[in-house]
Order: C-alpha cells, then structure tokens, then sequence
C-alpha cells in the first residue's frame, strides 16, 4: 500500500483534533509538581500559546500553506505530556534532575516528558518539601474536621481522629465520582498506577487547593532506595549529585565488558592521604562488629560495660581469645620526626591479612590459613592452621583446603596468636577486606583497623558492601579469585589486592572510590556550561552558578560547591532567599543583578511538624509490632491544617515572584518514613539481642511477620510526590 505524507495543514488540524480530544496537556507538577512560570496570563490551550508571542521571548516568522500567508510561532518554552502515553514504571528523582539537566545544562533529554523549546528556559528553581505526601490529597491524612464528624462534649482533633477511616474512605469515593479530580491512591502496578492526576481545586482540601493555580499535575515520584533490604537512600543527594558524562571512548570500552566497570579517572585530581586517616574509629568498628580492643575504652565505665559485654558473648580470654599489646591509642603515634616527608605509612608498619575458614563441630567457623602482607609486598606469614575442633565441612570451593593439606599441619591457633603478639606492634595498623570475620576466626582484637570494604562504599551505600573481586576488577583491573566455587581463593593473592586498593586510596584521596569519583553535584556540572546567550564558558572560567538555600550551615556539604549559600531559620526566610537567589540584591553586593541560574531551597516546617526529621535517630522506641499507625506521632488537625496552608502558601508565593522561562520543580523527596525507622530499630535491636541471648529473653522477637511489615513501610516510605 502506498503512503503519503499529510501537508503541514493536515498536521496543525490533526494536532487541533488530539486538543480538543485531551490528547495533550501542560505538564505541571513534576514529581513533585514540575511547571515552567510563564508570564501572567489567561488560561489556555498549548496551541493557543504556541500562536502567541510573550513579551520578551524570542520568535520566528513561519510560511504555512499554499497562500504564502506568514504567522509569528511562539519558541517560549513549555512541558507536553501525553494522557494518552504509558509508563512502564514510577519516574523517579533521578528523572526530575534529568529534565534539569536538559533544561539549563545541556544534559540528555528525558524519556518521561516532552520538552518544548528547552533551550529557551534562563533559570530553574527547585523546591524540596518533605512532609507533604499524597494521603493528603485523597484525603488519607485528614487536613479538616467536618463538623458532622463532631460529637457533643468532643474535641474536634479527637473527633476528627475517631472518624479518620471513614472520612478517607468518603473522600476517595468522591473522587472516584469525578474521574479529572481522581487522586486516589494506586496500590496496582498497572501502568495507570504510574500516571500522573490532574488537580481541581474543587476536590482538593482547603489547604492544598492554590497549588491547583499553580499546576496542572501531581507525579508519583519514586524514591531512591532498595526495597531488598528496606532502605531508602537521600533524595537531597540523588537531585544534587550527577553522573559525570562519559566519554565515547569510555562507552566503547565498557560496551561488552564482563564484571565490575572500570573507575573513571577523567578529570579527576589526586590527593594523596596518610593511611592513618583511613582508621576506623570507635564507632564504625561497633557498626560493623568489630570486637573492640579494650584500648577504645577511655572511662572505667566504659571497660566495664565492654568486659560484661565479651563476657556475655563468650569472647573474653577464658574463651581463647587474645588482644594486641597496645595500652592505649596514644602509644600508635609516630614523632613528625620519626616521619619520611611524603610517606603515605606515616611511619607506621603496614600488615594486610586475609584468613581462611572451614566449619567445625556446632557449625562454628575455625581458622585453617593466614596470610600477612608487608607494605612492600613481600610475605611476612602464610600459615595453615589445624582446628581444635573436628572439622565437619572444609568450604573447599571458598577456603581451598582439603582434608589433604591440613592431615600433615600440627600448627594451633593458639601458637597464631603468639606469633601475632610479637609482629603486631602498637604502631601497626592491620588491613584486610571484611576484617571483623578473620579478627573473629583468629579470636583476635587489634585497634587499628583499615578495612577495604568500608573504605570503597558500596554503589548503594552501607550496610551494602563490595567484594573484594568486584573491588580488584573496578579499581585495580585485575581478575582475583579465579577458583572461586571450584578450588577456593588464595589468601595471598587476596592480601595483596586489598594492599594494593590502600595504596591506591592514599595515592588518590579520600573521595576515591567514593561517589564523588563517579559523580559530580548540578554546581559543578553548571560551572562547565556557558550561560544563555554563549557557546563558552566565560573569561573568568565560570559558566552557570548556583545558590543553596537551607536552614543550618547551608555552606557545608553541597554548599561548597555552589556559588552562593542562603542560611534561612523559617520556610518564610527560604521564601525571600529565593526570590533574592533568582532576582538578584537590588545592588548587586553578593547576589549579582538578574539572579542566578540555579537555586535549590528546601522548606522544613511541615516535617519538622509531623516528626520526619531525623527520623532514623530514635532514642526511645515503641516495641508493641508490625502496626503502621502510628496516630499519636502525628500533629492535631488543625496544627496540620495550619502548616500545610502556611506551606503551600510560601509555594504560591514562590510561582508568582519566579521571572518569564523559568522551569520550577517540587518534590518531598518520601513518604512517610516513621515506620520504617520504628521497625528498622527494631530489627538491630533483635539481631544485638539475638547473638547473646536466648528466645525467651529478647526484648523484641523478629518474625516473618515483622520481615514483611518492614517491607510494606519501606514501599510507603518511598512514596513521593
């Protein structure tokens, strides 16, 4: 069948049709409610504003039809989303910064939106509101009492707290009964459950009805974390940190590569380190169950509570186990003068180890190897040890021995020990990959401590960790434990990896290995990128800046990076500072005139108000169980009613003072994230307990009930907007 092409009439008449049909529409609220500001106007279709021209915006003039009748064509800039288009997935924070890049620094163009005349936009604004979340557009979490509700002689919070069910579930009914105005909440993975709800004041609650003014759209947003192991990661780090872009040369060498991709070094700039900066401190050591050497305990108190603790798990010298001749921290230090210039060991003598285990009668690990590593690489010992206990299964895939190699070996742990009170000085420093499980099998403590598997974070933080033959192919681009699963590892050959990955560490720097090596913030992304109007980064080497505005010390972690920080005490003072950040001080004196190009503002009143803040710090936790409703942690009514009206009345005020092509992004970053802290609590509580004590005495039991009530807050928490 042949085809022809439709004449450009055709293709404005069809795009009239799919208008009046709702096809298309302007996307507002982006995840968060995203929305370009443009300058006042009556409401209108997207083709009503493309066949007008703003003030101030570029244009071109367009032949169309055979008439050769010329019309102006509108390049301001706007965001098109399909009603019709399907997602196959949530969009997550991730893709917000993704329609950032796009927008003001030339990034990619993202998958979930359509971007119309992009390079017309001169600014962005984003604003991070933790504590809003979608029950309070469906009407889950209740932002006003009905006076039907209310009962002679009852409060109204306490009435309002009573018939909290009922009322949400009238309010979802009612917007199912308006199909524009549906908000109700989508438990489906159906791609319906991804699409995004248009807002109608009408249906909205009193406080949440000027965002209806402000935006067209409420996104499901997706937030970063690991449903596996219930996590949920920082949306502030996953809006502000970037990928850095890649090379073509980079791409084709990792197209087709096995295993661990290889460390980018592009731009990056060494700073070598002394390895005693990569010692882990007392706290980390705990975190990570490292038995502690009684040399981190400073008080009398302390020694005792760590005595009574060993003694409760069996790890006291009654039961075999030995600590290092170190009396205290101090006895570590080396004089400056006794220091090399320039020596990355600090004078200090460098040992990496790695051990070998098998299992032993009551499934316990033994050792039956070590292997000790000088900074110089040569073998300082590699022992094979035959366990006291009857060895019942010699991990032979893992460890590598065989009943062959230890039948002839008459050498104890014990006599181990007594060669490592010799070699290992109080000016030692230990490294090793996983270290708490090879001191543990040594029945060994030593202070200091630099283990590889902290070191490197994992790609998806802690308590994830890399291993070590991910680590050696990333970093080191050597393949390690070949007979993994067949003959087992060397533990040499192990040493010398997690050697040469300290060493690498120090040569390059602390950020090394970390995020920081593969990503980069939007600050400096934006430093790179020529301001509108330029094909090049200015005279003075800045391209776009950028400014923070945050309460506490803005000026630290991301601050650093950007060109500019605001301290705000109250969301009304991070009003002003982003009006000051995007128009400028009237005088230019810190903020130059015209404003920056990027700000990013976060308003904290509501969480603080609903006790999202800090929420992984609880000192005082309920253990009642699994329950998900925590009523008394959240505020009265009408405290919440009162906050989310001051909120979104600093929004409003925000959209309105914000200049013509300017892209402005809101998101909350989670959900509700109070369970998930409650029953993480509880979980680290019951593992501690479940080491030392037995069923009957744990203060919180952990069930697969419990298991699946952690996973069910997790997906709530990482509900966003």
């Amino acid at each position: 069948m042949s085809r022809k092409k439709r004449k450009h009439s055709q293709y404005v008449a069809g795009d009239e049709i799919d208008a009046t049909a709702g096809a298309h529409s302007t996307s507002g609220v982006g995840s968060t409610l995203a929305h370009l500001q443009g300058p006042p106007q009556e409401p209108q279709s997207i083709q009503d504003q493309s066949s007008q021209v703003e003030d101030g915006a570029e244009h071109t003039w367009t032949t169309v039809g055979k008439g050769g009748k010329k019309r102006k064509t509108n390049n301001y800039p706007g965001l098109v989303y399909a009603d019709l288009h399907k997602q196959n997935s949530s969009i997550k924070i991730s893709d917000l910064q993704s329609l950032l890049l796009y927008c003001i620094a030339h990034g990619s163009s993202p998958q979930w939106i359509s971007v119309r005349h992009h390079f017309g936009v001169k600014k962005a604004v984003v604003l991070f509101v933790p504590g809003l979340e979608r029950g309070m557009f469906d009407g889950e979490v209740m932002l006003k009492v009905s006076s039907n509700t209310l009962q002679d002689g009852e409060p109204g919070d306490k009435a309002a707290s009573q018939s909290k069910e009922e009322a949400s579930t009238q309010s979802v009914n009612s917007s199912v009964a308006t199909p524009q105005a549906d908000v109700t909440p989508q438990t489906s993975t159906s791609p319906d459950s991804f699409l995004p709800v248009r807002l109608v004041a009408d249906s909205l609650p009193e406080p949440l009805k000027p965002l209806a003014e402000c935006f067209e759209h409420l996104w499901p947003v997706k937030a970063p974390g690991d449903d596996k192991f219930a996590r949920v990661f920082s949306p502030l780090h996953q809006m502000l940190n970037a990928q850095v872009p890649k090379s073509q040369e980079e791409r084709d060498a990792e197209r087709g590569r096995k295993g661990a991709r290889l460390a980018n070094n592009q731009n990056w700039q060494n700073k070598r380190t002394q390895i005693k900066e990569f010692i882990l401190p007392k706290d980390e050591l705990c975190e990570n169950d490292y038995v502690l050497h009684p040399a981190y305990c400073d008080t009398k108190a302390e020694e005792a509570a760590e005595t009574k603790r060993r003694e409760d798990a069996k790890q006291t010298r009654a039961d075999g186990w030995v600590n290092s001749n170190v009396i205290d921290l101090k006895s570590g230090d080396v004089p400056d003068q006794e220091v090399e210039q320039g020596s990355l060991t600090a004078g200090r003598t460098v040992l990496a180890m790695d051990c070998e285990m098998c299992k032993v009668d009551g499934d316990d690990p033994a050792l039956t190897r070590i292997s000790l590593i000088g900074w110089d690489g040569e073998v300082v010992m590699d022992e094979l040890v035959k366990p006291d206990k009857p060895i019942i299964d010699y991990l032979t895939p893992f460890s590598g021995i065989t009943a062959e190699k230890l039948d002839p070996i008459t050498t104890t742990l014990a006599e181990i020990q007594k060669r490592l009170l010799d070699i290992l000085t109080p000016r030692t420093i230990l490294v090793g990959h996983s270290l708490d499980s090879d001191l543990a099998a040594l029945k060994f403590t030593h202070p200091f401590i630099v283990d590889t598997s902290i070191l490197y974070q994992h790609p998806r933080g802690p308590p994830l960790k890399s291993s070590l033959k991910w680590l050696a192919q990333k970093y080191l681009h050597r393949e390690i434990q070949k007979g993994h699963g067949t003959l087992g590892h060397d533990s040499v050959e192990d040493s010398r990896a997690c050697l040469d990955l300290v060493k690498m560490k120090c040569e390059k720097g602390p950020e090394w290995g970390s995020s920081a090596s593969t990503s980069e913030t939007i600050f400096k992304r934006l430093s790179r990128t020529p301001k509108a109007g330029s094909t090049v980064v200015g005279d003075g080497g800045q391209g776009k800046i950028g400014v923070i505005v945050d309460n506490g010390a803005p000026d630290k972690n991301f601050g650093q990076m950007a060109t500019f920080s605001i301290r705000c005490d109250t969301d009304a003072e991070v009003t002003e500072g982003v009006k000051r950040a995007v128009l400028g001080d009237p005088d230019g004196a810190v903020i130059p005139g015209g404003g920056v190009d990027f700000t990013w503002a976060r308003m904290r009143e509501l969480e603080t108000l609903r006790g999202w803040k800090n929420n992984h710090r609880y000192d005082q936790i309920q253990m009642e169980g699994p329950s998900t409703n925590n009523v008394d942690d959240e505020p009265s009514v009408s405290d919440l009613a009162a906050t989310v009206t001051s909120t979104v009345s600093h929004i409003r005020d925000v959209h309105a003072s914000l200049p013509p092509c300017t892209l402005l992004v809101v998101y909350t970053g989670t959900g509700d994230p109070r369970d998930l802290a409650r029953l993480q609590q509880m979980q680290r509580t019951f593992k501690k307990e479940f080491k030392v004590k037995n069923w009957d005495e744990l203060s919180v039991k952990w069930t697969d009930t419990e298991e699946q009530a952690l996973k069910r807050a997790c997906r709530k928490a990482r509900q966003g907007l």
